[in-house]
């Protein structure tokens, strides 16, 4: 069956619709940052919301090391198999995103709190107080 030229072996028209300068900067359309994050400050703690949209909660981890909390998130993508043709564009992206935040060392992984819901991952790391430590006075008592 003999395709339509739009549709030839070269792509090259449906390379330029599918290239993201097709569509401007004036368009509209806002290119989503991959672990997007808000940082939220109480008086006792930090609240992060990192967006992490089609990660199932498996494929992320949450370790504390040396005073950085280290979010990583991974992602195979899986071809389909089960359909015949070829891809024109393929976007998703397979591999890992990490970032990492100070978060001192006074803070253990039992004092962070963190859950994973709707594309959204939650994390609560309390504060401590950073005053420098007091030396106790030792009181030698004097005979005589």
């Amino acid at each position: 069956m003999d395709r339509p030229s739009i549709f030839s072996d070269n792509f090259e028209m449906m390379n330029g619709f599918f290239d993201d300068s097709f569509w401007g900067s004036h368009s509209g359309l806002r290119t989503m940052t991959t672990m997007a994050t808000d940082i939220f400050e109480t008086k006792d703690g930090y609240e992060i919301e990192m967006d992490l949209p089609g990660f199932p909660k498996e494929s992320i981890k949450a370790e504390l090391k040396g005073g950085y909390l280290t979010i990583l998130a991974s992602y195979t993508g899986q071809d389909r198999e089960d359909r015949e043709g070829s891809y024109i564009k393929k976007e998703r992206y397979s591999g890992h995103y990490k970032r990492s935040f100070y978060v001192g060392d006074k803070v253990s992984e039992q004092d962070i709190k963190a859950r994973f819901a709707n594309g959204v991952l939650y994390v609560y790391v309390p504060k401590f107080d950073d005053q420098p430590e007091v030396e106790e006075k030792k009181i030698i008592s004097i005979e005589g």
